[in-house]
């Protein structure tokens, strides 16, 4: 239930109405009633913000919840919870669960286990039934039921045929593609970035080249289907240069990073750790700048975790045999203030990352602190200093390679709809 509450004395930043001073908020009805100075509490609930941020609630452009299918790995209300203490307030979850949400009946599934705690949950529909890359699933009944884009996220859809005729149905649907970006031929078992520190180890590689080419093949199938393509957790700098050159030739093109592609390169699997194991892989130094230079320059517009938890035994498997994947939504936060600290981008900019940049991406509602908007708001404190320790996520997965790291930047508080769905300090 929505209460009303009064955020006093924050540093409030909307990149969204280019709002960014100290100033109070408040929230009622659900909704973003009011920001300006000295206003009264009038029985509100107050909470003192005072050398914190109060920003729009993140916004996840691609997790995986798991469910149904994978609860010992996550479930909805988890991966939610888990979201809201990293200070996001809306998750948009990837289709490979199981079964697949591939029809209307295992979105609506989602939607009703997403009823419950933490942030809200977004469905992401498959392109194909099952993931199989053979036959379209059923679009026009996912979206009715209440998919927000189409991905078979983790396989590229390989058969450009389909792929064309999957853009033109979203095209009619208002939808946008979501593309993992792999030539599979090319990939084919590799287990990390191929180059020197996989030559070095004696790994096998997967090039960079695998996710340039499909790339452009997949700006260019959506230019010609007038179709809306976002590349999922762009990794490399062929890719970044290519999304760049298609938006300045009007390609309806879109990108996300993860924090683990701008803050780790290839070199982390020295330690044959499958906790630095992920798809695509972690990168070389030169990736990581043309990512950080496609971040300052908009290129970029968000930065989303793939959020991807296991059980611990399956990472503890050897490094071939292990699954891909890190969790991200409680180290997101942390792990991106860093760009500031490099002076890569401003505070402001990095929270339009994580709020506007996203919720344009897919036309959803939040990712705004405007009157009347949803009262969907985190309060982070960005000097605060913290050390990773898995054991005490609130997510089922422990899966990071950050363990140990020392971050500066935490969210202390978030509020979905005017729900406090997290607050650790008793703010």
């Amino acid at each position: 239930m929505s209460e009303t509450v009064l955020i006093n004395n924050g540093r409030v930043i909307d990149p969204a109405s280019g709002f960014d001073g100290v100033a109070d908020l408040l929230v009622k009805n659900g909704k973003v009633e009011k920001i300006g100075k000295g206003i009264a509490a009038n029985g509100a609930r107050a909470i003192n913000a005072e050398n914190l941020v109060v920003a729009p609630g993140f916004i996840d452009l691609h997790v995986h919840l798991r469910e149904p299918g994978f609860e010992y790995k996550e479930t909805v209300e988890t991966g939610s919870m888990a979201g809201a203490a990293g200070g996001f307030t809306a998750l948009c979850c990837m289709a490979n669960t199981k079964p697949v949400n591939d029809n209307g009946s295992v979105t609506r599934y989602i939607l009703e286990r997403a009823a419950a705690k933490g942030a809200r949950v977004y469905p992401i529909g498959a392109v194909t039934k099952g993931l199989e890359g053979k036959e379209l699933a059923e679009i026009g009944e996912m979206k009715s039921a209440g998919v927000v884009a189409l991905s078979d996220d983790g396989r590229c859809v390989m058969d450009a045929r389909l792929l064309k005729n999957a853009m033109q149905y979203a095209s009619m649907f208002g939808l946008t593609i979501v593309e993992h970006c792999e030539d599979e031929h090319l990939s084919k078992g590799g287990v990390m970035n191929e180059g020197a520190a996989s030559a070095r180890l004696g790994i096998s590689g997967v090039p960079d080249c695998a996710e340039n080419v499909i790339a452009l093949r997949d700006m260019d199938i959506a230019r010609y289907a007038g179709c809306r393509v976002h590349i999922a957790h762009i990794s490399t700098r062929g890719a970044v240069e290519a999304v760049r050159a298609a938006k300045a030739a009007g390609v309806k093109v879109t990108c996300e990073v993860a924090p683990h592609h701008f803050a780790l390169t290839d070199d982390a699997l020295e330690s044959f750790d499958a906790n630095f194991k992920m798809n695509p892989p972690l990168r070389t130094a030169d990736d990581v700048a043309a990512i950080k230079e496609g971040l300052k320059d908009g290129t970029i517009d968000a930065i989303a975790t793939d959020h991807a938890p296991h059980a611990q035994w399956e990472k503890e498997l050897e490094i071939d045999k292990a699954p891909y994947g890190i969790v991200g939504l409680e180290t997101a936060l942390g792990v991106s203030l860093k760009l500031v600290e490099e002076g890569v981008l401003t505070l402001t900019q990095l929270v339009a990352l994580f709020t506007s940049g996203p919720a344009a991406v897919f036309g959803l509602p939040g990712g705004t602190l405007a009157q009347s908007a949803p009262a969907d708001i985190c309060v982070f404190d960005p000097a605060a200093t913290w050390t990773v320790d898995p054991s005490v996520f609130v997510g089922k997965g422990k899966n990071t390679p950050f363990g140990g790291m020392a971050l500066k930047g935490k969210n202390l508080l978030t509020i979905v709809g005017g729900r406090i769905v997290y607050n650790p300090s008793n703010l």
